[in-house]
Order: structure tokens, then sequence, then C-alpha cells
């Protein structure tokens, strides 16, 4: 099954802006998400990029890119809502591309759903080969 190399260009930036945000804040804080989550899609890029997937077939990474991208969703929801919730503009615009950010990750995990329901167990053979001249 051909790998599919996605751009994280959207979510790059976009977490790079909400970085920005949280860190021009006066608190400061919840500046951690959005460069982990800036960091683990550059890693999946390299990875599907170079292929390297189809290398290391011990790992299932549809699943691991679908469990990266839920956990981004919800980790940025909380993290919007308690950031729109305070009475500062830069955590307030934060928490907006914190939304924005939570909406393009559930939408790539909507993107690699289908894959995973494409990709089956497939059954060994039950008949052994036969080896005779």
């Amino acid at each position: 099954m051909p790998a599919v190399v996605k751009y994280p260009g959207e979510l790059t930036v976009v977490c790079l802006i909400v970085f920005i945000c949280f860190a021009a804040s006066i608190y400061g804080g919840f500046s951690a998400a959005p460069i982990v989550e800036l960091i683990f899609s550059g890693i999946f890029f390299v990875i599907f990029m170079n292929q390297f997937d189809q290398s290391l077939s011990f790992i299932h990474w549809p699943w691991t890119d679908m469990i990266r991208c839920v956990i981004a969703v919800i980790i940025f929801i909380i993290i919007s809502i308690i950031a729109v919730i305070s009475r500062e503009g830069s955590r307030i615009a934060g928490g907006v591309f914190g939304f924005i950010a939570a909406a393009l990750f559930a939408y790539d995990a909507y993107l690699v759903f289908p894959t995973l329901k494409k990709r089956q167990h497939i059954p060994a053979a039950s008949v052994p080969p036969d080896y005779s001249p």
C-alpha cells in the first residue's frame, strides 16, 4: 500500500502562530503544546516523505498518525477554551488560532480514517507450500 505523503504546511503555520501568541502573552504558559505538535508534524512529514513507514513495518503508521491527530485536537480544544476565557488579548488570539489548529488536526484525522478502513489483516496461508522437485 503506497504511503500518502501529506504536507503539513497549514498545521505547521497555525501551530507556529499559536506558539507566538501564547509566547507573547504576559503570563506565558500553554506554549509547549503547539511546539510539541509542530515537532510531531515535522517528524511525521519526514517519515512519510522518505517512506520510512514502509521499512519500519512493525509500527502501524495510520493508527499512529490518527492517535497523534486526536490527541492534538483534544489538547488544542482544552487550551483554547482556557485561553479564550482569559482577559488578555494575545492569549485570546492564541485561543482562536488554537481552535483553528484543532479543526485542521481534526480534518487531518478525517483524511487518515479511510486508510484505516482499507487496511485489513491478511491471513497467513493455511496450506504449506509444495517443496517437491
